[in-house]
């Protein structure tokens, strides 16, 4: 081991170890070994983005597309406001935050992970397996009954195949190469697009519709249970990436590196990888295909707060539900009393977002 763990700065980072970005365009941590993140610094950062998050989720439980009066439905538990409050919109406003808070953290981590600020579970073709597994799961066991408990199952290992297939794929002479994984990723996105439309084409309009939902994302109409299972295996899921936020930090430096410091970097992938594929799978299993929530919210707090994850992840797990609990609030209210897909919304604000990054990593590229 290069240094002591007692002479690392607190990023993580040794005092020999120069801060540095990846040559394949990692997000630069050149003040990551220099900014000693204090726990002021923390709690303020987190207290204002859990303000943020309270205020989106009480707007978002006051406006729909029926007008309810927030006071009565508190006061009277007879009254339709207390039905319509309780009954719908709490559960969906929740479901959204578990949800958004979910793939924001993913996002996060993978980013660290492959050293690729373009990394996220939708655009790395996680999602579109676990969206497949659940669609399949949901029409051979709406028959065979036990449907419920199998749909949440089938996503899990639909997702967690992908990820193995894609990081697979995607190591060249025994190395993970960033760009790639992202190519391969798009393909396989293609795949699983095509699989679905496949298993659409042959079965009948009953599911026809719910494929659509897998495949746009919604919020519709869930249970407590569903919102209990996502919070459960998600929560479970997102303390897990902070407790390796400081070897996610050494990885920034280079796999090499990031072993010269202590990490176990094969280990660390293996952990990294599946946790976010049971993180994916629960949420795809709910909402279906969410995209570019991982994209979006990390990489603007990245930006703005810095790249070290000890911050970063919870951040993200905030910033991510204040998010899409207000890209939900937008798909409700935009035509009501009709609805449009929140896997729209965010894909409208994703797209042009996906290829600002992506050109602006082209240039650095070019630029070294």
């Amino acid at each position: 081991m290069s240094a002591p763990a007692r002479d690392r700065e607190p990023g993580g980072v040794a005092p020999g170890v120069k801060a540095r970005g990846s040559a394949q365009g990692t997000p630069p941590i050149d003040g990551l070994a220099q900014a000693y993140l204090t726990p002021a610094r923390v709690a303020t950062t987190l207290a204002i983005l859990a303000a943020i998050l309270i205020a989106v989720a009480i707007v978002a439980a006051a406006f729909g597309s029926v007008h309810i009066s927030l006071i009565r439905a508190i006061a009277d538990r007879a009254s339709a406001d207390h039905a319509i409050l309780f009954g719908v919109r709490m559960p969906r406003v929740v479901l959204g935050a578990i949800v958004g808070a979910v793939l924001a953290a993913v996002g996060a981590a993978l980013q660290a992970l492959v050293r690729n600020p373009l990394a996220e579970g939708g655009i790395l073709g996680i999602s579109g397996g676990g969206a497949f597994g659940a669609i399949v799961a949901m029409v051979i066991f709406s028959r065979l009954g036990g449907a419920d408990a199998m749909v949440p199952l089938c996503a899990f290992g639909a997702a967690l195949l992908s990820t193995l297939a894609v990081y697979r794929l995607a190591l060249v002479d025994g190395r993970l190469e960033p760009f790639t994984l992202l190519l391969v990723g798009v393909i396989f996105n293609s795949f699983w697009g095509a699989a679905i439309m496949l298993v659409n084409s042959v079965v009948n309009f009953y599911f026809t519709h719910s494929i659509i939902f897998w495949l746009m994302g919604s919020f519709e109409a869930p249970t407590w249970r569903e919102v209990a299972m996502v919070a459960v295996l998600g929560g479970a899921g997102c303390a897990v990436l902070m407790t390796r936020a400081r070897d996610l930090n050494l990885l920034s430096l280079g796999d090499d590196e990031a072993a010269e410091l202590g990490v176990e970097v094969d280990a660390l992938r293996r952990t990294i990888f599946a946790v976010t594929s049971i993180m994916i799978g629960a949420a795809v299993s709910v909402s279906g295909i969410i995209s570019f929530v991982g994209l979006i919210v990390p990489h603007i707090l990245r930006v703005t707060l810095g790249a070290d994850h000890r911050l970063l992840i919870p951040a993200s797990i905030l910033g991510g539900a204040a998010f899409t609990v207000a890209a939900d609030l937008v798909a409700r209210v935009a035509i009501a009393p009709a609805e449009l897909p929140v896997g729209a919304i965010t894909a409208l604000c994703g797209g042009p977002f996906f290829i600002y990054v992506l050109r602006r990593e082209g240039r650095k590229a070019l630029a070294s």
